[in-house]
């Protein structure tokens, strides 16, 4: 360890982003990737022609990108009113804030609430693991709790208890994921109504990173939690994963103060170009939603079958996929060999410590997966 690098990051795992590809061992030359829960659509041609034209003819490689992103969040704003059936004009530029990814917006959350020793985080697991790594890697303080092993709700005792008796520093975020990741559960109305009753002086972040999807949104309840900041990103259903584009909707002086602690031109120009051509073809791009929920379903329906699978609901482009309890063998081991064996004939998928998450592909994509699947259970159960 060098001398000057603080002593806990010696601790920490760096966050993998495709860590299924991370291998020496001979594996098929052409992946299906369904280990990041992108969008298997790239953009339509003629899109990509608009971008070719504008990064030729509009943009200033010379010039610094807008660093308000003024016209980009208010695109957003109307969307978002739009998305949620809300009145046009409910919320505005003044209630967005751009960020190089949802992942930038979390960072700068925990910058504003809970550094220097003024606050912790509170996370159920299995959830989106960027909440707790981000935090530890500012050093602030991780509490976690579990979740039901059958519906994956949150254990709202034990979040409660947390909160009540974590002091010094208390729980200053609460990071829940609507739908979650990788489980692909939505809130249930016993976890929305914990939220609601949390304290004000606790900062309440609901990452709706698969809204689209879902089409379950919180946003309406904004302009009576000030407490309450929604994330959003271009990553999934806009199919803007390489350009790195992450919104957030909430109250106007909880932007103020994310403004202040943004880095300055923190969007490349390309990527702001990006993003507005999205919501300009939005009806385009999210045309593709109900071919993804088609094929999800119709994954979960062949999966439910097999004896030694279970597959639960999903709320999103994914799909958590565990092993039946069976006395005759190690879960993680099994998990290990199934993830190994899908690896080697072509398919990435991401493995967990309960499970597996699977995004839901292209059809032909599904195909190859469910044989590869059916092909490496045969294998295990010989």
């Amino acid at each position: 360890m060098l001398p000057f690098i603080r002593s806990d990051l010696a601790q920490f795992t760096a966050y993998k982003p495709h860590p299924s590809s991370n291998t020496d061992e001979p594996v098929a030359t052409q992946f299906d990737r369904l280990d990041t829960n992108e969008s298997p659509y790239d953009l339509p041609p003629e899109l990509k022609e608009k971008l070719a034209w504008t990064y030729q003819q509009v943009i200033e490689i010379n010039r610094y990108p807008d660093g308000g992103h003024e016209q980009l969040k208010n695109a957003i704003a109307e969307y978002v009113n739009e998305s949620a059936n809300l009145t046009p004009s409910l919320f505005t530029a003044a209630n967005i804030s751009v960020g190089n990814g949802s992942d930038e917006l979390i960072r700068s959350l925990l910058i504003a609430t809970c550094l220097r020793g003024e606050g912790s985080i509170l996370v159920a697991n299995p959830t989106f693991s960027m909440y707790g790594i981000l935090a530890q890697t500012l050093g602030i303080g991780v509490v976690t709790v579990g979740r039901n092993e059958e519906n994956f709700e949150i254990d709202l005792k034990a979040a409660q208890t947390a909160i009540e008796q974590t002091q010094n520093p208390p729980i200053r975020v609460v990071f829940v994921v609507h739908p979650n990741s990788p489980t692909a559960n939505k809130l249930t109305a016993a976890e929305l109504a914990w939220l609601r009753n949390l304290s004000e002086q606790i900062l309440v972040v609901i990452d709706e990173a698969y809204f689209e999807f879902s089409q379950n949104t919180l946003v309406g309840e904004l302009a009576q939690r000030p407490n309450w900041i929604i994330l959003r990103t271009f990553s999934k259903a806009f199919r803007l994963a390489a350009m790195r584009v992450g919104y957030c909707i909430a109250h106007p002086e909880a932007i103020a103060i994310l403004e202040k602690v943004r880095l300055p031109y923190n969007l490349p120009s390309f990527s702001l170009a990006a993003a507005l051509v999205a919501l300009q073809n939005r009806q385009l791009l999210l045309s593709s939603i109900l071919q993804t929920l088609n094929e999800r379903d119709k994954l979960i329906a062949v999966l439910s079958q097999h004896p030694g699978l279970q597959v639960t609901e999903s709320a999103a482009n994914f799909v958590y996929l565990r092993l039946k309890p069976n006395g005759s063998y190690r879960q993680d081991a099994t998990l290990q060999n199934l993830h190994q064996q899908l690896k080697n004939s072509g398919t990435l998928v991401r493995l967990l410590k309960g499970g597996l998450r699977i995004t839901i592909g292209t059809s032909e994509e599904n195909t190859r997966t469910l044989a590869r699947l059916q092909a490496a259970m045969a294998n295990f159960e010989s």
